[in-house]
């Protein structure tokens, strides 16, 4: 009898926030751009119709061939999905607008908040995974999109942004998470809260981040992602901000974070 495959699947992070503009899919891409950096092959899943990832890793629409959406419909297969970027070690699974549909069309299928996850175990069965993480950048909303992410992830990463409503916002995720947490993946954990758009010049910034440490404690990143102009500049040349110009606040800041992660994982595994 054949001795059976080994496996080792990529652990799974979902960047979520039911809040547009918070820095979902620059996390993403930085996160995972870092992350590959220092030697841990990164796949980001993109699963928001704008396709933003997609875009800020220099897929043009027109070679975004197979998709997410594929995926979801049963139409493809993760790994014919799987495309390498231009950075060493990080692969993307590209997303159009036409996975804005996905959600009527999934309506009547069954395990259809699974899809995402049934897929990831299907990829993850063939054998040894060359991905030590998977990060999935979600729509800003709680959409059956967002909640395939959540059925199918290890746990979840929340940037937050600095500003006056933000742990109002964070309330309301938490809140998702835990209903996540009772409905269909009862393993679902908080890997961290980080901070983004911080500006030390306003005292505002200084004042969310420290409500939201005093609520969250350690949940909360040491690092905190700054207001960076270099960062903003960078997804119009279809390049994560460390390959744009890896010397700026933004970029180091994305660094750092992706040091803390692993420390966390690594922190978690021999628990």
């Amino acid at each position: 009898m054949d001795a059976a495959k080994p496996e080792r699947r990529p652990r799974i992070l979902v960047i979520a926030n039911q809040k547009g503009g918070v820095g979902k899919t620059t996390t993403a891409i930085n996160l995972g751009t870092a992350l590959a950096a220092v030697g841990e092959p990164t796949l980001i899943i993109d699963l928001d119709p704008q396709g933003n990832a997609s875009t800020g890793l220099g897929i043009p629409r027109s070679e975004r061939r197979i998709t997410t959406y594929d995926v979801l419909m049963g139409q493809a297969g993760l790994e014919e999905a799987i495309r390498p970027t231009r950075i060493p070690g990080l692969s993307l699974v590209p997303s159009t607008i036409d996975l804005s549909g996905a959600e009527l069309e999934l309506v009547d299928v069954e395990r259809r908040n699974f899809v995402l996850k049934d897929a990831l175990a299907v990829y993850s069965a063939h054998g040894v995974s060359p991905f030590s993480y998977a990060l999935i950048d979600c729509p800003p909303s709680l959409s059956l999109l967002t909640v395939n992410a959540l059925a199918a992830a290890d746990a979840v990463v929340v940037p937050l942004q600095c500003e006056f409503f933000a742990l109002e916002g964070l309330t309301q995720l938490l809140n998702t998470i835990e209903r996540a947490r009772a409905n269909f993946n009862p393993s679902l954990e908080i890997q961290g809260i980080v901070l983004t758009m911080f500006d030390r010049r306003n005292k505002l910034s200084d004042q969310v981040a420290a409500d939201v440490r005093e609520h969250m404690g350690a949940k909360v990143y040491d690092t905190m992602i700054p207001r960076n102009v270099r960062i903003s500049e960078a997804p119009s040349h279809g390049v994560p901000a460390l390959v744009y110009d890896l010397r700026c606040a933004g970029s180091q800041a994305y660094i750092k974070l992706a040091g803390e992660l692993i420390q966390r994982e690594r922190m978690r595994a021999a628990a």
